[in-house]
């Protein structure tokens, strides 16, 4: 878990900006430390150097994009992140062990080996399986208590009981469980994926850890089933759905699951997930 506010603060900031030309002093400015400070700061809580950190998170996106966004070209979505063609290629080689060329080719995902369930069988559904189970609808926004997490999402149902145990005092029967996912496993390794466990809370929370979630024009998926299949169901929406209609990512937003109901035991769950469009 990330316990510096400020941390969590420099990863909104270059998420916010990670098309631009980040520095570490840029960076560091943001949180009004000097950048030989906030640079061990960083390296303890995240395991990565800031550099380090914009790198991956650069490749990352661009792979995901040239997984979601078949059509545009290679040096184009290269160039989004500061790449000229060649750098481009080089960097993700040396990142995914494939040129862009081969990633994209073998990305649609179907026989990709599950990130956390390992040798599961697994499937897309087809469009009109997912588009029976999507609605596009206003969301509203959320204030929310966050703890943010920088890891596997394996041992999520142990994560999330601590959660609650530990802001237990801050629960009402209006309280609504989200969370909060900047990865898909298809493009990070399961170790390096970031994502905040939330609850909502009022205005009148003290607490240094909160923040709000952004609502607004989302498509909702409704997922009931094993959690094993969440990860089906992301790469349904990203590479089945997506490309049939007129919406787009709105990356300026977050994507969140809304929790209904979740068995830690069985590990059935009911979620809303929320991606923001425009």
């Amino acid at each position: 878990m990330i316990t510096s506010e400020a941390v969590n603060r420099a990863i909104d900031y270059i998420l916010e900006h990670i098309e631009e030309d980040l520095s570490l002093e840029r960076v560091a400015a943001c949180c009004h430390f000097s950048k030989y400070y906030f640079s061990r700061l960083f390296k303890a809580q995240t395991g990565e150097s800031v550099h380090g950190f914009i790198r991956r998170v650069r490749l990352e996106q661009s792979a995901f994009r040239l997984k979601t966004e078949r059509d545009r070209p290679i040096t184009d979505i290269g160039a989004d992140y500061g790449y000229s063609s060649s750098n481009y290629s080089t960097a993700f080689r040396l990142h995914y062990n494939m040129t862009p060329v081969s990633f994209r080719k073998r990305s649609c995902g179907r026989s990709m080996e599950h990130p956390f369930f390992h040798h599961e069988n697994w499937r897309m559904e087809s469009f009109e399986e997912c588009r029976r189970k999507i609605e596009v609808r206003n969301v509203p926004d959320f204030r929310v208590i966050y703890e943010r997490r920088f890891g596997s999402y394996e041992g999520l149902s142990g994560q999330w009981k601590r959660f609650t145990q530990k802001y237990g005092d801050y629960l009402t029967e209006k309280t609504v469980f989200l969370e909060r996912t900047y990865d898909d496993p298809a493009v990070t390794e399961a170790g390096n994926c970031l994502y905040d466990l939330c609850m909502s809370v009022g205005e009148d929370c003290l607490l240094e850890n909160t923040t709000r979630i952004q609502g607004g024009k989302c498509v909702v998926y409704r997922f009931r089933g094993h959690a094993k299949h969440i990860y089906a169901a992301y790469q349904t929406i990203f590479l089945v759905y997506f490309p049939r209609t007129s919406y787009e990512l709105d990356t300026g937003r977050s994507i969140f699951d809304l929790y209904h109901r979740a068995d830690g035991e069985s590990m059935f769950m009911e979620l809303d997930i929320c991606l923001p469009v425009r």
